[in-house]
């Protein structure tokens, strides 16, 4: 099924944090024009056949479509009428970026406001000031992009396992992570909030019903990390062994398994998958959920 891309996270940090801003800012413009979905489906993008994409949004005057392109390097945006523009992805401020998206809506017919200030990171510089971030290594892009390939198809092969209330598998702009969510069925605890620059109603809505989720994202180990974690969290959860080095981080509150672990496997997809698969059952096993 092709090679799992490596790429060092220390490699790429300055283009990590751009892109981070860019996908949020690209997020944001569709939350600001899909109908709304529970658990803010309807904010997140998708890996696509060249990058990220937030599909067909509806506006007024139609549909339109945002796309990150790690093949060319360009945002691609759409209209259903045909109006077309290439946005280039290359070092850039943050500030810029943003001016070319708002104003290429505002071109095509397609007037947007967002809250226009990142979310879940610390300092939150708003996107028209932020002359700070304005790194692109392509490559390093490319390679990140071909990341989520590899985990989105061995998430959604064991998404397939569950027939209960589940997720698609998305990506969530605001931690930069790739995740797939399974749901008991019943009513959780308010979450605490206390993502940074997040209001608590975000995660409240996020996390109203029991759940039990995983992922991958850029960090937590030397080239990434997937991870798993449930809530509630249910008692003994943490003590559950699971497959090769997964380890429960205490500060984090959930299961890592490094990304090179899996690169290096014998059979990646099989390691992967049952990591997933295990910490799935332990979240179910643990907190007696009626669907299994």
């Amino acid at each position: 099924m092709g090679e799992w891309p490596r790429l060092r996270v220390a490699d790429w940090a300055g283009t990590r944090d751009t892109l981070h801003l860019w996908t949020q800012i690209v997020g944001k413009v569709r939350m600001a024009h899909a109908p709304a979905a529970n658990h803010w489906w309807h904010v997140t993008l998708y890996p696509s056949a060249r990058g990220l994409t937030t599909s067909a949004v509806p506006h007024a005057g139609g549909v339109f479509e945002l796309e990150f392109d790690f093949l060319e390097h360009v945002l691609h945006a759409r209209t259903s009428d045909g109006a077309a523009r290439r946005i280039s992805l290359e070092p850039r401020t943050v500030a810029d970026f943003y001016a070319e998206v708002i104003g290429t809506l505002d071109e095509f017919g397609v007037p947007t406001s967002i809250h226009a200030v990142p979310n879940e990171v610390d300092p939150a510089i708003p996107f028209a000031e932020d002359e700070v971030h304005k790194s692109y290594d392509g490559d390093a892009a490319r390679l990140f992009w071909r990341q989520l390939l590899q985990a989105e198809r061995v998430m959604s092969r064991v998404r397939s396992d569950f027939y209960g209330k589940a997720s698609p598998v998305h990506f969530f702009w605001g931690a930069m992570d790739l995740a797939y969510t399974r749901f008991s069925g019943r009513v959780a605890p308010q979450h605490p909030g206390g993502a940074p620059n997040c209001p608590p109603s975000v995660m409240h809505e996020a996390y109203s019903r029991e759940l039990a989720s995983c992922g991958f994202w850029p960090g937590g180990g030397d080239e990434g990390a997937f991870y798993a974690y449930a809530y509630p969290e249910p008692p003994g959860y943490a003590e559950v062994t699971l497959p090769g080095t997964a380890r429960y981080d205490r500060g984090l509150g959930e299961f890592l398994l490094p990304y090179e672990e899996v690169a290096n496997a014998a059979d990646p997809e099989e390691t992967l998958a049952g990591f997933l698969r295990a910490a799935f059952a332990a979240a179910a096993d643990k907190g007696d959920w009626p669907e299994r």
